[in-house]
């Protein structure tokens, strides 16, 4: 699968950073300033999405949030799937869950740094620049 074309993102978001930004919280600042251009795995997008319903903001609402960001979606496609789910094992003992391996692969693929407000990626030595918010 190639990658895609078009407007190139600047880097792939994780669920952490776009909930940052939209609960403001910290580090909701260096989101918003990598923001244009950003990109966020389809799966991520299913973990903001969820975690938005999940506190109660109507369906509707929590779409339009999403869509004024204006992140490239990317598809979780059979190649990110077979790169998130190598990343089980070198990741495991620190607790990746597959919407996290999914945001690695995303930015492994596209080459482009992965923003998270998780500390905890910090430790991975992985082919992808990792910035933390937090």
């Amino acid at each position: 699968m190639s990658r895609p074309s078009g407007n190139w993102p600047t880097c792939v978001l994780d669920a952490s950073a776009v909930l940052a930004l939209l609960q403001e919280e910290p580090g909701s600042r260096t989101v918003e300033e990598w923001l244009p251009g950003a990109a966020i795995s389809s799966v991520n997008l299913s973990e903001v999405a969820g975690k938005l319903l999940e506190l109660g903001m109507p369906e509707q609402e929590a779409a339009g949030a999403l869509q004024v960001l204006g992140m490239k979606v990317v598809p979780f496609h059979e190649e990110l799937a077979w790169r998130a789910a190598a990343l089980r094992t070198s990741t495991r003992a620190l607790g990746l869950s597959l919407g996290d391996r999914a945001c690695l692969a995303t930015g492994i693929f596209l080459d482009r740094p992965v923003i998270t407000a998780d500390r905890t990626w910090s430790r991975i030595d992985l082919p992808v620049r990792i910035l933390c918010i937090r």
